[in-house]
């Protein structure tokens, strides 16, 4: 049996839908899977526990940051216990092979001297940390180009690159100047097994004819404080039936919730903060509109977002920025904003939809055929296993390691695990 070890700094597992969702495909694929992250608030501070037969090992860390200094000092952190914690999961467990989710872009030196033991790389790549620095801070420079450096040392030290989505990928190709074998396309799609749509619950609109629902982080470059400004700019409009409802927790909450209460938006938008899925599922049955205010800029323009699959999955009409990754996943599923114009056209855009019944009926409809006919999770389940066979046929007889497939991953790459689990 081939074991796997998952490292993760940015989240939390299993509250990371992607990282959770390989984990559980590896372990459906006969893998032996393992996760290194941090702890976590809540359900998630244990140091140790096993769910449904993935070992889940998390590593104190430090308050999330906001500023520059800060994150060196998280990522230095993370980089010591996951070296600790991943020779002791090495001398309990073994593996042989190592998926780094970035970011950020430091977790190769923990594979490094793996490599002598014939541990493979996998570089998951979730975040262009080069274009994500400048979302954040607004500026280029020193920082930037060191980042930039990390980036091209991850992409050299990898076997393989999983890719979100094509942009990805042709970073990889080109700034990473990897072989186009090597790098494979794993979308963030929902699993519709448990991603589904329950009851709508009325009183989750507070008192309102509509509700608008988001869910994501809340960092600078996620857009929040303009989706506030919407609700403003609709208020102003004398519409009084419409409640925001945002899901999600990050460094820019607290901010955000004190703007809420500065701008008399109180009886017009909340912030939940993380909740469980449950809670997450109903709120955004219940939404009428689902939006995406991610800040226009070059990192947002190449990134695909879990939640844009989320929505359409759930038969949501989708209100965003123009951005061609997020054109790829919603097409007609979305309208997009002009981000010349963004308060006053965004919010036009979200009255238009929810003015319009038979759109927005039919927006929705479009996007939860999309997602599953195209995007959910199942259609990536089999780019992800012959991501892990190309790592693990590298330097060995590659007739052998097909030949050592599992009957597991078999039916998994031809979809029959789909009906198995049903």
């Amino acid at each position: 049996m081939k074991k796997v070890l998952i490292i993760e700094e940015n989240s939390t597992v299993p509250r990371d839908p992607r990282v959770w969702r390989e984990a559980l495909a590896l372990r459906r694929a006969g893998y032996e899977v393992s996760v290194l992250c941090p702890r976590g608030r809540g359900a998630d501070t244990s140091g140790y526990e096993v769910i449904d037969g993935v070992h889940i090992y998390r590593h104190p860390m430090p308050r999330e940051a906001k500023e520059a200094a800060g994150y060196l000092v998280e990522y230095a952190c993370a980089l010591f216990w996951q070296f600790l914690y991943s020779w002791w999961i090495f001398m309990r467990r073994g593996f042989h092979v190592i998926q780094g989710c970035n970011p950020p872009d430091t977790i190769f030196l923990i594979a490094l001297p793996f490599k002598f033991f014939g541990v493979k790389y996998i570089f998951d790549h979730h975040d262009a940390n080069p274009e994500l620095y400048v979302s954040k801070f607004g500026k280029t420079g020193s920082v930037q180009k060191v980042l930039l450096l990390l980036e091209k040392w991850t992409f050299r030290h990898s076997d393989v690159v999983i890719s979100t989505n094509q942009s990805y990928r042709e970073i990889a190709i080109t700034r990473g100047g990897r072989n186009p074998e090597d790098v494979f396309i794993v979308r963030n799609g929902p699993d519709l097994m448990t991603f589904k749509s329950v009851r709508p619950n009325p009183a989750l609109k507070h008192g309102k004819a509509y509700l608008v629902g988001y869910v994501g982080a809340m960092n600078v470059q996620d857009g929040l404080d303009i989706l506030v400004d919407v609700a403003l700019e609709i208020k102003k409009l004398g519409r009084g039936d419409v409640h925001f409802t945002c899901v999600g927790g990050g460094p820019e909450l607290p901010a955000l919730r004190k703007s809420v209460r500065d701008k008399g938006l109180d009886n017009m938008m909340n912030f939940t903060g993380r909740i469980p899925d449950a809670d997450l599922l109903e709120i955004l049955s219940t939404a009428d509109v689902c939006v995406n205010p991610d800040r226009p800029c070059e990192m947002n323009d190449i990134s695909t977002m879990t939640k844009i699959m989320e929505y359409m999955a759930l038969g949501k009409p989708i209100v965003q920025f123009e951005s061609k990754e997020g054109r790829f996943s919603a097409q007609d599923a979305s309208l997009y904003a002009d981000h010349r114009n963004p308060v006053p056209d965004f919010a036009a855009k979200i009255l238009r939809l929810l003015d319009q019944p038979e759109e927005k009926r039919r927006m929705g409809a479009f996007g939860r055929q999309r997602v599953q006919e195209k995007l959910a999770w199942e259609y990536s389940v089999s780019h992800l296993l012959a991501a892990y066979r190309r790592a693990l046929e590298k330097g060995e007889n590659p007739a052998s390691e097909r030949s050592a497939i599992s009957p597991q991953e078999s039916a998994i790459s031809e979809g029959r695990w789909l009906k198995s689990d049903s």
